[in-house]
């Protein structure tokens, strides 16, 4: 009976940690620490797999097993350096920055636009001098980049600081036509020609900026008309040359569709299917724990691409279930931690870009992972932090120091810093202190509530 009486009263598990939990996001910096520990984690898990996924061909080239991931380790390197910069950085100063950011990722997809078109009227070779184009890749003498990376920031920045000055304005046509949908329209054009997925990655970023300003649902419908009619044009385009399609040639857009649509039983595992039954296969290796890190044996020119589009399935030959499982849970936290910054967040520049930077990450993550399971068309996007990538390395650790820079705003937090402010050096090493939030204005009190008298049995009023 003793014993019975003890496992009634002793809590369970779950109640025994849920307080525990609560005490912790309940502490002023926990969003920060939070960011800064899951995006670090995937960052050493992409490093890792990156490797995983290239010594072996990169030691059959040159002899070098590390020389791809020492150029990763650089560019991540300079992600930190990114991510370091923009965490020190006030929203005043984002705000600014953001129309520049914005500026550069235009002339720059224009300038990759100029290449492809000079290459497809047979002028040259997509060269002009030391700039040359490669698909959605633009190359400055031994610099390489993504246009379409830095656009992404650029929108983020941009399109929060405009939103944000309009205010209750946006209810109206009018104020999203002018100016944010003519440059909305703009970028997808130039960036949709080339590279159809970042394209939705910056439509799913547009629909968090508008999400997080309360705009109404008809909008979203139109603009979901809108997207689909120019996904359309943008499938078509291929036969004409758009992206890595030819004249004459079979458009790769259409196959990606048909091969997702087709069963595997009845595609052509040589040809269109060929990625999708190669990524599957390495998942099916994996079971629940793997066959082991760098024992994988389909990334050896099995899977196309094992290192940046389909490094996914990497993962879950080498780490199993609980590889992946370990990977969603980490890109979970981080999307729980984007959206609570931009919840508790009190200036609207700062909710709506910690919004927009959240839903670009979720948006590119749950793409690549889709399309790696077959629950969507290949996109060809990288996983975000995991993936090989240089300036979509770069660009997004530099998201994330945006959200730290948020996320050492929120108001408990700023309070909490300057409250106990850490030493000078400190300050000028790592990050500024936060300034402080307007104080809180005390609420006016409240009438007492005029209670009615409750008759009881005997008739008597109390």
């Amino acid at each position: 009976m003793a014993d019975d009486r003890t496992q009634q009263a002793r809590p369970s598990l779950s109640r025994q940690l849920l307080p525990a939990v609560h005490g912790m996001l309940a502490r002023p910096l926990s969003s920060y620490y939070l960011l800064i520990s899951s995006s670090g984690l995937l960052l050493l898990i992409g490093l890792t797999m990156v490797f995983s996924a290239t010594s072996v061909e990169a030691f059959a080239k040159n002899g070098n097993a590390f020389s791809d991931i020492s150029s990763q380790a650089v560019y991540a390197l300079l992600g930190l350096i990114a991510f370091w910069v923009c965490q020190r950085l006030p929203a005043a100063t984002l705000r600014t920055l953001g129309k520049y950011v914005l500026g550069v990722a235009i002339v720059l997809l224009v300038i990759l636009a100029v290449l492809h078109a000079l290459a497809s009227a047979k002028i040259g070779s997509g060269r002009l001098g030391p700039i040359r184009a490669n698909l959605n890749w633009l190359y400055l003498g031994p610099v390489s980049l993504q246009p379409g990376e830095i656009a992404k920031m650029g929108m983020v920045l941009w399109g929060a600081d405009v939103i944000a000055r309009k205010g209750p304005k946006l209810g109206h046509w009018r104020e999203l036509a002018m100016p944010l949908f003519p440059v909305v329209g703009l970028l997808f054009v130039l960036v949709g020609y080339n590279d159809l997925g970042t394209m939705l990655v910056l439509l799913g970023l547009i629909v968090g900026l508008l999400w997080a300003a309360g705009v109404r649902m008809r909008f979203f419908a139109a603009l979901g008309v809108l997207g689909l009619a120019g996904v359309g044009l943008l499938i078509a385009a291929a036969s004409r040359g758009a992206g890595s399609g030819s004249e004459g040639a079979p458009n790769y857009r259409v196959e990606r569709l048909t091969s997702f649509l087709t069963p595997l039983s009845e595609c052509d595992v040589d040809g269109a299917c060929y990625q999708i039954v190669q990524g599957r296969s390495a998942i099916f290796e994996g079971g629940w724990f793997g066959v082991g890190l760098g024992k994988g044996a389909l990334k050896w020119g099995w899977v196309p691409e094992a290192e940046n589009d389909f490094i996914f399935a990497i993962v879950a030959e080498e780490l199993g279930v609980i590889g992946c499982a370990v990977v969603l849970g980490l890109l979970s936290v981080l999307a729980y931690t984007g959206f609570r910054i931009a919840r508790r967040s009190g200036d609207p520049f700062r909710r709506l870009a910690a919004s927009g930077i959240t839903t670009w990450l979720v948006a590119q993550a749950v793409i690549n992972m889709g399309g790696v399971v077959g629950l969507l068309p290949i996109t060809g996007l990288p996983l975000p932090f995991i993936s090989a990538g240089g300036s979509a390395l770069v660009v997004t650790l530099a998201a994330i120091g945006v959200l730290a820079s948020f996320a050492r705003s929120e108001p408990d937090a700023a309070r909490a810093l300057n409250a106990r402010p850490t030493p000078r050096w400190v300050r000028l090493v790592w990050a500024p202190l936060p300034p402080l939030p307007p104080p809180r204005r005390p609420g006016k009190p409240r009438p007492p509530v005029q209670k009615k008298p409750v008759e009881v049995g005997d008739g008597r009023r109390r």
